[in-house]
């Protein structure tokens, strides 16, 4: 089934990550798995894994991303891509950690075991900037080296960087860097406070919605893509602007192939979205930890389409307060991870969305990004 046909998703996920391991020698504030030195010697072994693989591959080959920690730390990481990508057919990307384990003897095994592409995370523009968030000197250097080893092999490039209040001033800049870098698309994490992301951190809903409204004009400026996570209000208020105007449908045309391929329709946690983590178990997103199930006791397709969360999460109905009503909750659906990290309650609205239906109807017209 191809990636781009409009698939249902109370069936199968456009896109699965999972979490390899939860090792990394990086501590970055903000980190989801809140990450550990060391492997977890309860890990999903080599077998399961590939049984996963099996099960992913059933449900209409979606995307699969591998993560951690970092992905790196993991032995037998190029094995588990091979048998994806050669036995089975998935698309397979990966976001390791910008390690001494990232050499060039590491990226060319990563091509030949077919990866579709090496995402790597740059928070700054400069050194300063982004080794600060990532809790370790040295971290932009290896970055910035790693991307040189992408670029003499040809492999394409996915930069990810999550916005917060300590990089809010520096998205221009390093906007620039991305396009510099040469790459195909820009991923923009929005913060959810969960594992090491604190409240504290969080840009507040106004700037959210500049910072969306400024990423409309990037992505039709710069030659890459440009992808929110946990930010399902960009479609919204990319809607909003398009009335606006007269954006030319070709308007993409001119930018580098993503390969990839994007959702033909919204991705939300648990709504064409599944995480499993380095032990099996299923959550609707990394972001979101409500266990769905566990893939040591009961296949992912099936905890995907029948756990209750996951049911939940997918009827819109559901939703409460300003998201139950707003006209845009089919192709949005607010983030359900930031529902819960902020209130406690998924189904409850996104608490860091500005747009309220009646109250702020010209949301998205402004931008301070600057």
């Amino acid at each position: 089934m191809s990636l781009l046909k409009e698939r249902d998703y109370a069936v199968s996920p456009f896109i699965v990550v999972w979490e390899l391991t939860r090792a990394c020698a990086l501590q970055c504030l903000h980190c989801r798995a809140e990450a550990q030195y060391a492997s977890d010697p309860a890990q999903l072994t080599f077998e399961e894994g590939k049984r996963l693989i099996d099960d992913i591959a059933e449900m209409d080959r979606p995307l699969l991303v591998f993560t951690g920690g970092d992905p790196l730390m993991r032995r037998d990481l190029f094995e588990l891509a091979e048998y994806a990508v050669q036995e089975k057919g998935l698309s397979v990307s990966m976001t390791p950690s910008a390690t001494p384990k990232v050499t060039f003897q590491a990226v060319r095994r990563a091509k030949e075991a077919g990866l579709a592409r090496w995402a790597f995370s740059l928070d700054g523009s400069t050194a300063e900037v982004h080794d600060h968030f990532r809790g370790t000197a040295g971290s932009y250097e290896m970055t910035q080296r790693g991307i040189g080893y992408l670029q003499e092999l040809g492999i394409p490039i996915q930069i990810n960087t999550t916005v917060s209040r300590y990089n809010l001033h520096d998205l221009p800049l390093i906007a620039e860097v991305v396009r510099e870098m040469g790459a195909v698309l820009w991923s923009l994490f929005f913060l959810v406070p969960v594992g090491r992301g604190m409240k504290a951190d969080m840009i507040t809903p106004e700037q959210h919605e500049e910072v969306m409204t400024w990423l409309y004009q990037v992505n039709k400026q710069m030659p890459y893509d440009v992808k929110v996570t946990e930010a399902p209000h960009f479609r919204r208020v990319w809607n909003q602007l398009r009335q606006r105007e007269t954006m030319p449908r070709d308007a993409r045309t001119k930018k580098r192939p993503d390969w990839l391929g994007r959702a033909p329709k919204g991705v939300n946690d648990g709504d064409g979205f599944v995480f499993v983590s380095h032990i099996g178990d299923v959550y609707p997103s990394g972001f979101l930890p409500v266990k769905a199930g566990n893939v040591r006791e009961g296949s992912l397709r099936q905890i995907y389409r029948e756990a209750p969360v996951m049911k939940q999460l997918r009827d819109k109905s559901l939703l409460k307060g300003k998201c139950g009503r707003c006209p845009y909750k089919e192709i949005c659906g607010g983030s359900r991870a930031r529902a819960y990290g902020v209130t406690g309650d998924y189904l409850e609205s996104d608490p860091y969305c500005a747009y309220d239906e009646g109250v702020s109807a010209n949301a998205g017209e402004t931008c301070q990004v600057t």
